[in-house]
């Protein structure tokens, strides 16, 4: 090691003043550079006797450093008594011996000390720090075992982060990796501060999201609190989690977080239903108060089905959600329509179709208000004369009275008018009909019961009089909206909606809209909507929000759009364009789905199939009934009971005949009043 430059600057300084030590008393004794050495001299001795007297502790280091000056000026008086020299050049002697005492003091000389103070100033704080870790030595001590003293090296190899000592080391089964590892504070009654997630990491090299930390509860034998801390680390766990998660896991990871598809929501279990072909997925919201919402396309996306599939449903109960992921969609399934399903049970309901759950979807011939109505919506191939049919087998089989009117002939409403009591085609037999209805229900009303009373009309009220009686009118806005009698259509509609249910007399509806706009008046629809389950089929996406915003659902319960396709899409369409060829027709199966209304909440369902060229008579009853004498003599009276599938105006019908003297036949009636 080589010595320092200043003391080797003060060797050469005594080197250097011993020859003058020697030679200054024997030229000049009373010479200044004697003086100056005699003078400096009385302070060196000043200064060792305060120093002497003072008993502190340095004393002996203070009077060392006064050393060189004391010994100068004794050699220098020494010098002054003896002649020349002196024997054997003493006072040469004398000189080189004081230079060399002043070299072996150096390292108690005022400047070396200065050189060397930091270094043994920093040396008494580590040996005053090294009883503050001494509470470690007993828990290296305390019999803990192998793996938990393993640990204790690698948390002291880093320093003991956070200030912070290992209690126990527990590893995880299965896991080479893992371990959960119990902390304290290293001084007693202090919180655990500072301590980092990237500092756990760093003492057991691993990656930081895969330390996690827990608060310690107070337990018989151990204290707990903010002095306390548990730390897992879970790289095997994380990594099993991310290639194949548990299902909790990948609920909790991908669709119940705070950016999943459902966040807030907690799993609870899976159900498969292996007949049916699907899997249940049950959860709840953490917070029984808040509100699920749910991201549709992003949940396809996680439970590895296509938006586009209909494959993926959710159907929401208060803070319970239930989740239905169908191996295949059952908007594509085909569920036949049977004489069992469309048979009224006790309540008065039957089977229209299936939900996405698989619940059966049921419509029912009566309410509790009296005769049911009912509201059909569909475009052109939507389904909606195949749901009609449903409804008239229902009615037929609870013994209803039916009378069918279509704007326009067609293949399926002709089969369907072979089981009508009534059935006809165009405004001028809907409107024919409508006007009976009208008329009908003021007979109803004046007809006594058994017990001779009249009577509103109530299912299972014995003692009525008449059957229950159903109208259809098929395409109605259409018919509606006719230039001569679309208005008297209308308005006698409006009527039955009113009264019809206290008659017994119900009507249904069916066309491709229910907007005010297109035709249909708001009393019109909402007297169908609250005596009724509205059924809208295959709606365009850009119009289902003013759709069911017309039929009084909420904004927040506007369904998302339908599928345009339920069958997946045809794989290998890369080598089709690769090899020029052209891709497939587009499946457009969706006829039949849509959304039943029964709540305030649509639910999207697909309806009974009714296979016409099969043939549909076995879903209907036997007997096609129709109205009682008594009524059919009053509408007689009233010159409303004929055919009404006569293509022409009966004279006055529609009002006075034009006498000969006025305008010519020729001329376009007036229109109904």
């Amino acid at each position: 090691m080589p010595t320092p430059r200043p003391v080797v600057l003060e060797r050469l300084a005594y080197t250097l003043a011993a020859p003058a030590l020697a030679v200054a008393p024997n030229l000049s004794p009373d010479g200044a550079v004697s003086t100056s050495i005699l003078l400096a001299g009385a302070a060196g001795a000043a200064g060792t006797y305060l120093a002497f007297k003072s008993g502190t502790e340095g004393a002996g280091r203070r009077i060392l450093r006064w050393a060189p000056l004391t010994l100068a000026a004794a050699v220098d008086i020494a010098a002054q008594y003896t002649s020349g020299y002196g024997p054997w050049d003493l006072d040469a002697l004398l000189a080189a011996g004081w230079a060399a005492a002043g070299s072996l003091v150096l390292p108690f000389s005022r400047l070396a000390r200065s050189r060397h103070r930091s270094a043994l100033a920093a040396l008494a704080p580590l040996a005053q720090a090294a009883p503050v870790q001494q509470p470690a030595a007993p828990v290296a001590d305390d019999g803990a075992d192998a793996f938990t003293r393993q640990v204790r090296l690698l948390w002291e190899r880093a320093g003991q982060p956070g200030k912070t000592i290992v209690v126990k080391a527990v590893p995880h089964d299965g896991m080479p990796h893992d371990l959960t590892v119990l902390l304290r504070a290293t001084e007693a009654g202090r919180p655990i501060t500072g301590l980092t997630e990237a500092a756990v990491a760093a003492a057991f090299g691993t990656d930081v999201s895969v330390v996690h930390f827990a608060e310690v509860q107070q337990q018989p034998g151990r204290q707990g609190g903010p002095g306390w801390l548990e730390v897992r680390i879970t790289p095997d766990a994380e990594r099993r989690r991310r290639t194949a998660p548990t299902a909790t896991e990948k609920w909790a990871d991908r669709i119940g977080g705070e950016r999943g598809a459902i966040p807030g929501s907690v799993y609870v279990d899976t159900v498969r239903d292996k007949a049916r072909r699907v899997t249940f997925w049950i959860a709840r919201m953490d917070d029984p108060l808040c509100e699920p919402r749910v991201n549709l396309p992003g949940l396809c996306a996680e439970m590895g089905a296509a938006y586009d599939d209909g494959r993926v449903f959710v159907t929401l109960d208060g803070p319970d959600i239930l989740v239905s992921v169908w191996d295949s969609s059952p908007l594509a399934e085909v569920y036949p329509a049977t004489r069992e399903l469309l048979t009224p049970d006790a309540d008065g309901r039957w089977v229209c179709g299936y939900l996405t759950n698989g619940q059966p979807a049921r419509q029912r011939v009566y309410t509790d208000r009296g005769a049911a109505h009912g509201l059909l919506t569909a475009p052109s191939g939507g389904g909606k004369t195949q749901l009609m049919g449903l409804y008239i087998a229902a009615d037929s089989l609870f013994g209803k009275v039916v009378w069918l009117a279509t704007e326009a002939p067609d293949e399926k409403t002709a089969a369907l008018g072979e089981h009508a009591d009534r059935y006809g085609i165009g405004p001028l037999f809907m409107v024919r009909m409508t006007r009976a209805l009208v008329a009908l229900m003021e007979i109803r009303g004046q007809m006594r019961w058994a017990d001779g009373e009249r009577h509103d009309w109530a299912p299972g009220l014995p003692g009525c009089p008449y059957r229950p009686l159903s109208a259809y009118m098929d395409e109605f806005l259409s018919a509606a909206r006719h230039e001569l009698y679309g208005a008297e259509i209308m308005n006698n509609a409006e009527i039955i909606s009113v009264k019809g249910r206290k008659y017994g007399v119900g009507e249904t509806a069916a066309g491709q809209s229910v907007y005010v706009q297109d035709g249909f008046t708001q009393l019109l629809c909402e007297n169908l909507r609250e005596n009724c389950i509205p059924i809208v089929l295959k709606v365009a996406p850009k119009k289902i929000t003013d759709m069911f915003k017309a039929l009084g659902v909420a904004p927040e319960d506007v369904p998302d759009p339908l599928p345009r396709s339920f069958s997946p899409a045809e794989a290998g369409r890369i080598e089709r364009i690769m090899a020029g060829q052209p891709e497939p027709p587009t499946d457009s199966n969706t006829g039949g789905a849509g959304w039943i209304i029964e709540g305030k909440k649509p639910e999207v369902l697909r309806t009974l199939y009714m296979d016409f060229g099969a043939g549909i008579g076995h879903l209907f009853a036997d007997t096609v009934h129709g109205l009682t004498d008594h009524e059919i003599a009053e509408l007689e009276a009233r010159d409303l009971w004929f055919d009404w599938t006569e293509p022409e105006p009966r004279p006055g019908e529609f009002g006075p005949e034009p006498d000969d003297d006025g305008d010519s036949g020729d001329a376009p009636r007036s229109r109904p009043a």
